[in-house]
């Protein structure tokens, strides 16, 4: 595998982000979705992603050797973003995923998603994997139920708001 892929799929690969993934940070980061489902983290410009990358994925890969990371197409184009993430607020490591819209409803996330739970698992050793959503972001909803997680409660955002709280803590199956 090349520098920086942590995984292939048929279709994906994951990859650590680099400072040249910069731009596809800001319009990630600006696309529907993750306004309305994630929020905005006020990032505007391509100065903004790379504080946005330095504080998040590039500072939990130095601290745990992993974080979200790129998902692209196997032709080298950016889709979206997937990986396990750890937060002072959970008891458990989290899955985190969003595409941008025009890669949305081809199975990615599911193709994606479980191979890094299965990632997870063996290259980490991590047993238990949370995930949050709200309440109404029923494509989360639907491939969390996919991916064979169970609804566990609830939980608090920072902000207030009101989250659906998923765990797996099996083998994923293909």
């Amino acid at each position: 595998m090349q520098p920086g892929i942590i995984l292939q799929t048929d279709r994906l690969r994951l990859r650590r982000f680099t400072t040249g993934d910069a731009a596809f940070i800001v319009a990630l980061l600006n696309s529907p979705g993750w306004l309305r489902f994630i929020g905005d983290r006020g990032v505007h410009n391509e100065a903004d992603a790379l504080r946005y990358l330095g504080n998040g994925p590039f500072k939990s890969y130095a601290e745990r050797g992993f974080g979200l990371s790129l998902v692209e197409t196997k032709e080298g184009t950016a889709a979206g973003m997937c990986g396990i993430l750890v937060r002072d607020t959970m008891d458990y490591p989290d899955i985190g995923f969003a595409f941008l819209p025009e890669h949305a409803g081809k199975g990615y996330g599911y193709e994606i998603a479980s191979t890094t739970l299965r990632h997870a698992r063996s290259a980490w050793g991590l047993t238990t994997i949370d995930a949050i959503t709200l309440p109404d972001n029923t494509a989360s909803i639907r491939l969390l139920e996919r991916l064979r997680m169970h609804r566990i409660g609830t939980s608090t955002s920072p902000a207030g708001e009101e989250l659906l709280l998923y765990r797996s803590s099996h083998t994923i199956e293909s």
